[in-house]
């Protein structure tokens, strides 16, 4: 049997095949009677539009490209739910492709998206420079989620304040009593934005001398082997901030293999919420960077920029907040231990 038409439609419903498109493109110049006969055909037939024939139609595809920085990192996943949600509100599907990937192939998948004649793209995370990226960006609508560059004429921002996350970060486990506090420091522009923070709040509490910055690279091996060395140094800190779980992960596993107890001898706080830090063992004290509600508005950016692709470029920053949890306590030499 062959599938049914837009023509079975309107036969069905006693309507012109005009009337059934506009139905549904969800035009709210049909009466209500009308809507309710083309909806009803529609049902009875199993009729499914051709999504080909209409991109023809439209000119528009109906999907959006997603670049990632890397698809084995647990915060994007909370982002893509909120990014997703709000575009399949929208009509709109998500095609994904994995930044780790591009640098393993030699290639960048950018170009596959411009290909596709996607309706938007949206980066999410730090990526490296890329040049097809910025001519992408010159011909499609595009919006950064998670991350603060490129910046570019015409594209939106969408990310959590990563001053003020890390800021909320420093200044828990100062109130604590810790002393000797280290960060385990990130790349790119967030990398270096949540380390002037550490280091601006540490300098307020006249903590300079003893703030020490290990750099990472955003892996939970990389906060393990940070970690080593910190713990290694004459006079290991107190206390760790990482620049995300995962390095948060890695350094919960130095301390232990060290013969230290989360924690007693050393306070860790990791950055980003995931489901991780949620995870019972692990209960890891972190900011809470608003993922979702970032993936949220970053589809709205979206949005708005493919129906107004000329409007001025914007930063949205989303508020972060910290969780307590079970890795944070005053230093053991402090007395203030309950």
């Amino acid at each position: 049997m062959r599938p049914p038409t837009i023509r079975d439609v309107a036969e069905r419903a006693g309507v012109s095949k005009s009337l059934v498109s506009l139905v549904l493109r969800g035009s709210d110049q049909v009466r209500p009677e009308k809507r309710q006969a083309v909806l009803a055909a529609v049902e009875e037939l199993g009729y499914r539009p051709n999504a080909a024939a209409r991109s023809l139609s439209e000119r528009r595809t109906r999907t959006v490209g997603v670049l990632l920085n890397d698809m084995r990192n647990p915060w994007f996943v909370e982002l893509l739910d909120g990014l997703g949600s709000r575009l399949h509100d929208s009509g709109l599907h998500m095609l994904l492709a994995d930044g780790r990937l591009n640098r393993r192939l030699g290639e960048d998948l950018t170009h596959t998206f411009t290909d596709l004649r996607v309706d938007g793209l949206i980066a999410v995370g730090t990526l490296p420079p890329s040049a097809a990226l910025r001519t992408a960006a010159g011909q499609i609508p595009t919006v950064v989620a998670g991350a603060r560059e490129p910046v570019l004429p015409h594209m939106d921002i969408v990310a959590g304040d990563d001053e003020h996350g890390a800021r909320l970060a420093t200044e828990h486990l100062i109130g604590l009593g810790h002393r000797r506090i280290a960060h385990i420091a990130g790349q790119g522009v967030v990398g270096e934005l949540r380390r002037r923070s550490f280091e601006a709040v540490m300098r307020e509490h006249g903590l300079s001398d003893t703030a020490i910055v290990e750099q990472g690279d955003l892996t939970e091996e990389g906060g393990y082997r940070a970690t080593v060395r910190l713990l290694g140094a004459a006079r290991r800190p107190t206390a760790v901030f990482a620049f995300n779980d995962i390095a948060g992960v890695g350094a919960l596993s130095a301390a232990e293999e060290l013969g230290l107890q989360v924690p007693r001898d050393l306070s860790l706080v990791g950055y980003d919420n995931t489901y991780l830090s949620r995870l019972r063992h692990l209960w890891l004290t972190t900011v809470d960077n608003a993922s979702h509600d970032v993936g949220r508005r970053a589809a709205q950016r979206l949005l708005d920029r493919i129906t107004t692709p000329d409007r001025p470029s914007e930063t949205v920053l989303v508020t972060p907040a910290l969780e307590v949890r079970g890795t944070t306590a005053p230093p053991a030499a402090s007395g203030r231990r309950p």
